[in-house]
This record gives C-alpha cells, structure tokens and sequence, in this order.
C-alpha cells in the first residue's frame, strides 16, 4: 500500500528545507573571526605578522623580486608583485582562518591565523 504526501508532510517538509538553509547562510555569513592577524612568510620564514584589524600596507621584499599586501577593513589582498604571472594579485582577499595567497616565484605565503579556535575540523568546515 502506498501512501500519498498530505498537505502537513509538504509543511513540514518546506519548513524543515527553509530551516537548514537558514543556517547554512547563517554559519556562512558570520563565519569571520574577529582578531585574527596576517602571517609573512618567505621561503619558510615568518617576515612579519600584521593584526587584520589595522589597516596597513606592507612592502614585501626578497632576494627573489617585490611585494605589497594591504590589509583593509579586515582583509588582506596582495595589491602588486612584480612577478613573471603575478597570479598572486589576482587571488582574492583573504581574512578567515586558514585562508592563504601564495606568490610562488618569490617564495612568498600570506596566511591568516584566528587567535581563538572555532572548534570545528577541516571536514566539518
């Protein structure tokens, strides 16, 4: 014997699709940590560490050729390299733990750290 969707399971069922996509755009949205800092690193050296909360640009330069990050209203985006490909300046900005912008010929790593732990792990993220 099969059963029929009443109106009540459709209620419910929309109820329950609207609910999840709530949240989703919710922990989307708001998933930004607040004091987190922008980590340099050159050839596997830390350069320098910048709190995202300041505005601030930063010339980075190497062996291997000239950077600048800026950091404004709590993102850092490479702004120049000077780089063969400069792949580096056409990654977006970042600002979320673990986020990175990498500018491989000059050896260059830019990532962003959170000083509290969210608690969630890379699979539930």
């Amino acid at each position: 014997m099969r059963r029929r969707f009443r109106k009540a399971d459709w209620i419910f069922l929309a109820v329950t699709v609207c609910l999840i996509a709530a949240l989703l755009f919710f922990f989307s949205f708001f998933r930004g940590e607040a004091g987190g800092s922008v980590v340099v690193t050159v050839d596997r050296t830390v350069y320098g560490t910048y709190p995202l909360s300041e505005d601030a640009v930063i010339s980075i330069d190497t062996e291997d050729g000239h950077n600048v990050l800026t950091i404004r209203g709590g993102e850092a985006k490479m702004t120049e390299a000077d780089c063969p490909d400069r792949l580096c300046v056409h990654q977006k900005a970042v600002s979320r733990s673990r986020e990175t912008i990498v500018c491989l010929p000059h050896k260059v790593v830019v990532s962003v750290e959170s000083r509290k732990e969210n608690g969630l792990d890379a699979v539930a993220e």
